[in-house]
């Protein structure tokens, strides 16, 4: 048998502001932005060099999907976007306003450092050492 994660759902307020913060800070590409119906919209958003998993930008429907955002996992570190070169992302990130919430460490798997995205979900921004290079 063979299974994977395709698509991960991320509750956002908006699609437009969403996709602007995912293609122009962090460098997503766009992978599909259909409409559907009511307003809704199949919104697909993946870093570069990506090979299926992608976040579908999913608008709040409603009031409690709306409290969700920003804390889909009650403050813990939600994603991890792993990177081949570290220093290069993060001085990029920063630069463009990314706000990081714990600096660059060295960890027993690589160099790690935590930012948020436009509504305070919390990520890994990782760049796994020699051993965990396999999982990139």
């Amino acid at each position: 048998m063979k299974q994977q994660i395709v698509h991960i759902a991320l509750v956002v307020r908006d699609y437009d502001e969403a996709i602007e913060f995912y293609t122009k800070k962090l460098d997503f590409r766009l992978v599909e932005d259909t409409r559907i119906d009511d307003g809704k919209r199949w919104v697909l958003v993946a870093p570069p060099g990506a090979r299926e998993c992608a976040l579908l930008l999913a608008k709040a429907a409603n009031e409690k999907q709306l409290a969700s955002v920003g804390n889909q996992t009650g403050g813990r570190v939600f994603l991890f976007l792993f990177t081949d070169d570290f220093w290069r992302d993060y001085a990029k990130m920063s630069g463009r306003g990314i706000r990081f919430v714990r600096p660059p460490r060295e960890e027993a798997y690589g160099t790690v450092a935590v930012f948020e995205d436009l509504y305070g979900n919390l990520w890994d921004l990782l760049e796994p050492n020699e051993n965990n290079r396999g999982v990139l």
